[in-house]
């Protein structure tokens, strides 16, 4: 996902494996090329129904002035997006390098992905066989560069770039405010209206029942019961408010990326970055919360107190306290041994376990066993000197001392 941030400018086709050639087919030279798309088929027959409903059938039954009102408005709507719209398919969006060929009729070239990853690199396109500028994009669907690319739009069967984003922009707006209109006024018919003055044009004198209502007005009158005239009404306004949240949704988009300054295409650069950047945050963390977890165990399963080559335990044991239940390094281990030495020459206190390097009795020579019979002379006489006890008290409380002589003399 950090292509994006690259100095070069490439841009990968949507289809082909890294190892395909990307099928070759020509160009689309604006929205009228063949085949078109659903959805703008779908587009005109929303555009055609709701113009024949508005016009032919709830405007006319409008009292006056509210009529004339309507028919200006709407009719300014409808107008103004009918043209915008079909510049905006008819325009060719092409960059001026690809119009200068006027090439559409011969199919592009194989792109082959093994040796190319991206179509466009270094300001040229491989497809188009022409030099770019930097806002260049190669659309897969129309199959040519596009200036100033935007977004390919499916209701216009065609990209939206530099040459007709306006158009664009014009068409989206003015088809929000006539299906907004639309809403009103039929919104206006059933709530705010009587009924007995949607029955004003002249047709309706010779009506002799108010359960026929007339169609059409003026041009051609066509009869149709109040229930028909109802469901219409209602599949109209359910229609309308579909149309007016998606293109209400839609609007109010292009208006954020207006003030944003940046094109559909940027935006969702800018979306993915942020994604990928998301994603790469969370693994790390992953990564290392798990790194985290390993160390403790990594830890308890390499600290012994006794050397590599020992298959002995590790564990630190006294005669009187019991065996140390954790594990210490081997440097608190020795500290402990030597401790444990002066000790035994101090207090005649011994531990059960023997030191891993002390002599085993096989080792010991003569030199050894001497000094240990001198070690033991000198440990009776500390004892002999600590059996004395303090024979007179001070006037303060304190012990003074008094020779054995002394103890031992008759009083």
């Amino acid at each position: 996902m950090n292509c994006f941030s690259r100095r070069l400018r490439r841009t990968a086709p949507a289809r082909g494996s890294s190892n395909e050639l990307v099928a070759s087919r020509p160009p689309r030279t604006n929205g009228w090329s063949w085949p078109p798309q659903g959805f703008q088929v779908v587009g005109w027959l929303v555009y055609s129904y709701l113009a024949i409903v508005s016009f032919g059938i709830y405007i006319p039954l409008l009292p006056q002035p509210w009529s004339h009102v309507a028919y200006a408005l709407a009719g300014i709507a409808f107008i103004v997006h009918f043209f915008t719209h079909i510049t905006a398919v008819t325009i060719d969006p092409a960059a001026a390098s690809v119009r200068a060929k006027r090439s559409y009729s011969s199919p592009m070239p194989l792109f082959d992905r093994t040796t190319r990853s991206h179509v466009i690199q270094d300001l040229h396109c491989y497809l188009c066989d022409v030099k770019v500028g930097p806002k260049v994009k190669h659309c897969s669907a129309c199959n040519k560069c596009v200036e100033d690319f935007d977004h390919h739009c499916k209701w216009l069967n065609t990209c939206v770039g530099g040459r007709n984003y306006w158009c664009f922009f014009v068409a989206l707006s003015s088809a929000t405010a006539g299906v907004l209109l639309i809403v009103v006024i039929l919104i206006f018919i059933q709530h705010y209206l009587d009924p007995y003055s949607l029955r004003t044009a002249p047709q309706f004198h010779s009506m002799l029942g108010n359960t026929t209502w007339l169609v059409f007005l003026p041009v051609a009158p066509i009869k149709t019961s109040s229930a028909g005239l109802l469901i219409l009404a209602f599949i109209t306004v359910m229609l309308s408010i579909t149309c007016l949240l998606l293109l209400g949704h839609l609007l109010g988009f292009h208006l954020y990326l207006f003030y944003k300054g940046i094109s559909t295409y940027d935006y969702i650069k800018r979306r993915r970055q942020k994604e990928a950047k998301i994603q790469d945050n969370e693994a790390g963390n992953h990564s290392q919360a798990k790194t985290q977890n390993t160390i403790p165990e990594n830890l308890e399963a390499s600290i012994s107190c006794e050397p590599a080559l020992s298959q002995s335990s590790s564990s630190c044991n006294f005669d009187s306290k019991g065996p140390l239940n954790s594990h210490l390094p081997e440097s608190i281990c020795t500290e402990m041994a030597d401790f444990k030495k002066s000790a035994e020459k101090v207090n005649s206190f011994h531990y059960g376990t023997e030191h891993p390097f002390e002599k085993t009795p096989r080792e010991m020579d003569v030199n050894d066993a001497k000094s240990w019979k001198a070690d033991v002379n000198e440990d009776q006489r500390a004892a002999r000197s600590f059996d004395r006890v303090p024979g007179v008290q001070g006037t303060l409380g304190s012990s003074i001392m008094v020779p054995d002589d002394t103890r031992s003399s008759p009083q």
